[in-house]
């Protein structure tokens, strides 16, 4: 109920959100880094790119987890894709909460994965233009 906000984005927020993702990816696939590490860079890219659509469609929330769910609608991604993010989601939110990170190389590589799928996406969209 009411997790959506109706707020403008500039194409300067949305090429921040972009660029942030696509770097925390880049790092995210560097595999001398510890998982934990992979983990956290894959999870904070998924989420800066999910985030930079939901903004781009004109949407602000405040729940980590309504900006992955609403990939179906802001990139048209499958719900196969966005359930991964969420159970990256609750993963990294047992990690933060309860200091016990649980994760595995599928995982890992489903979450890069499907972090990929929302950058391509992603940098599909239509040019912002200023208000």
């Amino acid at each position: 109920m009411g997790q959506l906000k109706k707020e403008l984005c500039t194409p300067e927020e949305f090429g921040g959100l972009v660029s942030s993702g696509a770097k925390r990816l880049a790092d995210a696939e560097n595999d001398s880094l510890s998982m934990e590490s992979r983990f956290d860079l894959a999870y904070n890219a998924a989420h800066a790119l999910a985030l930079a659509a939901l903004r781009h469609a004109g949407y602000r929330s405040g729940n980590r987890y309504v900006v992955f769910q609403a990939l179906a609608h802001s990139l048209g991604i499958e719900a196969a894709t966005w359930r991964v993010l969420a159970k990256a989601h609750e993963k990294r939110n047992f990690a933060e909460y309860e200091g016990v990170l649980d994760v595995d190389d599928r995982l890992l590589a489903d979450l890069l994965a499907a972090a990929r799928s929302v950058l391509l996406a992603v940098r599909k969209l239509p040019a912002l233009k200023n208000k």
